[in-house]
């Protein structure tokens, strides 16, 4: 159908052109002369009586109309992004699983393992079905028969999810069986894929009016952030969506979606290299415990600690308070005007007796911590919105952040996503998706590229 667009575009104008120039002066004369039994002065002229009949079925732009009918809205456009972007991120996720089972055989994780694996894929078929229900009733009627394949395929990646499930739940079965169910669920997961991609041909997405595709997906980009001597990895992916053109200016939506799992993994080492202090006379502060988890949209970081305070007399040395707490910060994102990313910190809970809890509650130790814990967070978190090595050339300097929060991803994982645009001129279109087509092209290469390290400032609470 779609390969007939530019050819039936053509003969619209064509015939438009010759019933112009057949009948210069009975076409502009249609529009008064729509009353009953009307035809023109003298008889000559064109009758209006009677009925449109629309577009026959023998009319030579039947298939263009066929396509207008069942192409995707502006949004729909970013609604399936979304939706592929999901399904990669199963593919992903399995991918992943299947690599650790061929390398270690079996693991004592594989329920947990595969319970991601699971949810990813539970993801993307719940983003299907949204999109799918989004049809007006003529895509409806008129994607019918790629929508049946498509559930179809759906269908069937349920069926292997159940069964994957059910293998690694058998305590008895181990090795090759999981393999081959998980083999099973790769192909399932491929089919329900190229389905989706048939459908977004159906729709134009893909092809839009200058033939370059309307989204495109960022390769994930590693950047290393140090605390110290503690490096930390935030793996940054995205989508880049083209969106409408007013004015002269036109506006691409980006998704970023940064995975902050090493961070996690690392957080307690991570906080000791900003809070730890050890001062002879004064205040001495050791990191026991730390936790960082997803509270959609914020984040909870928790810490132990050990509190001492010494006060220095002549000579003598003398402790004057010293006890364990535990402090709970919740961190909120957001974007300021300039586009500028933010924590905003607040301590939720502190537990701690004596005069230790009255110093985190009301002396300003408390404030520190919480706001030395927000600055450490944020260091990280902005490393990934490093638009020199996630987004090409032609777009960094006029991409602009309007929106962030923070994500569960399945497992108590963490993950931030940040949303923004970018505007760029008519003149400026072609460069840009040039780029952003030989960005998508050239992921292979890309994959796996790392930005030089990031160091955070090594500063302690005053």
């Amino acid at each position: 159908m779609f390969r007939k667009l530019s050819l039936l575009f053509g003969i619209h104008a064509a015939m438009t052109m010759a019933v112009l120039l057949a009948y210069p002066c009975a076409t502009f004369a249609q529009r008064g002369g729509g009353h009953a039994g009307g035809g023109s002065a003298g008889g000559g002229g064109l009758s209006s009586t009677g009925k449109a009949t629309g577009v026959d079925e023998k009319d030579d732009l039947k298939d263009f109309h066929e396509v207008l009918a069942v192409q995707a809205t502006t949004q729909q456009l970013v609604d399936y992004a979304a939706m592929m972007k999901s399904t990669e991120a199963a593919n992903a996720e399995l991918k992943t699983f299947l690599e650790r089972l061929r390398k270690e055989n079996t693991a004592s994780d594989l329920p947990s393992r595969s319970a991601m694996v699971q949810q990813a894929v539970e993801g993307a078929r719940t983003e299907n079905k949204k999109f799918l229900e989004g049809f007006s009733e003529q895509q409806k009627s008129g994607l019918k028969e790629i929508t049946k394949k498509l559930t179809r395929a759906d269908a069937e990646l349920a069926q292997q999810v159940k069964e994957f499930d059910e293998r690694v739940r058998d305590s008895k079965v181990t090795g090759s069986p999981i393999a081959n169910s998980g083999q099973g669920l790769e192909r399932a997961l491929t089919s329900f894929q190229n389905q989706q991609v048939g459908l977004g041909e159906e729709m134009s997405i893909g092809v839009a009016t200058n033939g370059q595709n309307s989204a495109f997906n960022l390769p994930p980009v590693e950047n290393s952030v140090n605390f110290a001597n503690q490096p930390i990895s935030i793996t940054t992916s995205g989508v880049i969506s083209q969106g409408v053109a007013e004015s002269g200016q036109n506006t691409f939506k980006i998704e970023l979606t940064e995975d902050l799992s090493d961070l996690q993994g690392n957080i307690t080492e991570v906080l000791r290299t900003q809070l730890n202090k050890d001062s002879r006379c004064g205040e001495r502060i050791a990191i026991q415990t730390a936790a960082l988890s997803p509270s959609d949209p914020a984040s909870l970081v928790l810490v132990q600690l050990h509190f001492e305070r010494w006060a220095c007399l002549g000579r003598d040395v003398n402790e004057v308070v010293e006890g364990n707490g535990t402090l709970e910060v919740k961190l909120t994102p957001s974007v300021g005007e300039s586009g500028a990313l933010t924590l905003t910190p607040k301590i939720e809970r502190t537990d701690a007796e004596g005069l230790i809890g009255e110093l985190l509650r009301s002396d300003s130790l408390g404030e520190r911590l919480r706001d030395k814990i927000a600055e450490s967070v944020l260091f990280a978190v902005r490393q990934g919105w490093d638009l020199n090595a996630t987004i090409p050339p032609a777009v960094r300097h006029n991409a602009t952040l309007r929106h962030a929060q923070f994500h569960g991803a399945g497992a108590g994982r963490l993950r931030v996503v940040l949303d923004g645009e970018i505007r760029v001129s008519n003149e400026q279109l072609t460069s840009v998706i040039g780029e952003l087509k030989a960005r998508e092209l050239n992921a292979g290469e890309l994959k796996g590229q790392s930005s030089a390290p990031a160091t955070a400032p090594a500063t302690t609470p005053r």
